[in-house]
């Protein structure tokens, strides 16, 4: 209980500071008057400079970072997760297939439908009949799924208009910039009921952290029970997908920093500490990239990627270390 307040309190933090750090800072008496007033430079802050993008980096974390810690769960493997999966790439090409051929629909009805093709591709391509499909092989095959979907989305990118080619990189990139309240809206909107779903269904990750067989044995219908959960984990991440683009590594690290920092144990624990630590990192991670350099705002992408990139390769050698690779 103590690490999840300790978490909660740095999340608040974070999302203070990054209120109150940018481009125009602000003092934290402006921001409370224009909290309490509705006036001022705090107000203009809040309503439509900083406000609308923290929101938007807030839910697409919770729920990236959610997604990433169920396939953790489920796989029981630190690297189970959307982005190396391939989820996130497919979501990715799909958006920027909608945007290249025209097809008029939302964005999150499109990320939805790429990451469940991909999901379905992946798990077809993984699947061998007679035996347990294992989560190495499983990872493997995402990766090469997702490196061919961004190979697609990056030639898609070619046929379009030089100012929306250069909009699209910067989005695949993963970017919070010119996000409104319908972003937040949205991706408020579509994770909430996820997340409800997918705590709904933690008492079946307990039974599956058990084995196949020993669940079985419970009364899970595993098979149905791995794609049930799966998919919610899916959608999840398309919600985050959606507004900010595929973020790479916010799901590979917010379950395992959740679990480290709460030492959460259950599904259900661990969860809510992944949810939160993803919020943590893209507010954190928006904020460094938005106010390192003057006059300059990089893509929140490239801040996640130089904090996972290391992180992997950590966690590819621990893997190693264990036998497990």
């Amino acid at each position: 209980m103590k690490g999840m307040i300790l978490l909660a309190g740095l999340l608040g933090l974070a999302t203070v500071a990054a209120l109150l750090r940018g481009q125009l800072d602000v003092g934290p008496s402006l921001l409370w008057q224009g909290l309490v007033t509705g006036e001022g430079p705090g107000a203009l802050i809040l309503d439509t400079i900083r406000g609308p993008r923290v929101a938007t980096a807030l839910g697409a974390g919770a729920v990236l970072g959610l997604s990433g810690t169920i396939f953790q769960t489920l796989f029981r493997n630190p690297l189970a997760a959307p982005d190396l999966l391939g989820f996130n790439a497919g979501a990715g090409l799909a958006i920027i297939a909608g945007i290249a051929f025209g097809i008029a629909l939302p964005a999150p009805v499109l990320a939805a439908a790429g990451g469940l093709v991909v999901a379905v591709l992946v798990g077809l391509l993984a699947y061998r009949r007679g035996h347990g499909t294992p989560a190495l092989t499983i990872i493997l095959v995402g990766l090469g799924t997702g490196f061919t979907a961004t190979a697609l989305a990056t030639f898609l990118m070619t046929l379009l208009p030089g100012t929306a080619a250069a909009e699209a990189q910067r989005w695949l990139t993963g970017s919070l910039a010119a996000r409104d309240w319908g972003h937040a809206g949205q991706v408020w909107g579509i994770g909430v009921p996820l997340a409800l779903l997918a705590f709904a269904q933690a008492r079946h990750l307990m039974a599956m952290e058990l084995g196949g067989e020993l669940a079985a044995g419970l009364g899970v219908r595993v098979e149905r029970t791995r794609w049930q959960v799966s998919a919610t984990a899916v959608l999840l991440a398309a919600a985050g997908v959606a507004v900010a683009g595929p973020v790479p590594f916010v799901a590979l690290m917010a379950g395992p920093f959740g679990a480290r920092m709460t030492g959460a144990r259950g599904p259900a624990g661990r969860m809510a500490a992944g949810a939160a630590a993803g919020a943590l990192i893209v507010v954190l991670a928006d904020l460094l990239a938005r106010s390192t350099l003057p006059g300059l705002q990089l893509p929140v992408g490239v801040a996640t990627g130089l904090l996972g990139a290391p992180y992997l390769l950590w966690r590819l050698s621990r893997e190693m270390d264990r036998g497990d690779l």
